[in-house]
């Protein structure tokens, strides 16, 4: 027997600007928003695909230091320098975590500045 990830959860301030910022990234959908202000985005297949789908949660505590577990995500139709311009043009900052200069990803913040690597390969969408 073996588990699948299904869902992503992210603690944020503001559900609706990183839903519209992670599904402009993503190319996924609002599935749904619940009374407490959590947003679900999703692929358009919605929720039990082959993607997870991403549950944007609001909490009022700051985000302290660097994240424990971080995401990549690859370019799907142009290549690695196209895409970082895209990303930085819907609100993604480039950020410093101690990286040499020399890797082959881009270290990212969203707008919450919740760190993600953008990297080179790119992937079938």
């Amino acid at each position: 027997m073996a588990c699948r990830m299904s869902e992503l959860v992210l603690d944020c301030h503001d559900p609706e600007t990183l839903a519209r910022f992670w599904c402009a990234v993503l190319d996924y959908r609002v599935l749904e928003r619940d009374t407490d202000g959590s947003i679900e985005i999703g692929p358009e297949a919605g929720f039990g695909g082959l993607q997870p789908t991403i549950l944007l949660s609001p909490i009022t505590e700051p985000k302290v230091g660097k994240l424990r577990l971080h995401w990549d995500v690859n370019p799907t139709d142009v290549d690695q320098a196209v895409e970082l311009q895209r990303l930085l043009a819907l609100g993604a900052r480039p950020v410093d975590i101690g990286q040499s200069g020399a890797e082959s990803w881009h270290v990212l913040a969203d707008p919450e500045g919740n760190e993600f690597c953008l990297l080179r390969s790119r992937l079938d969408p």
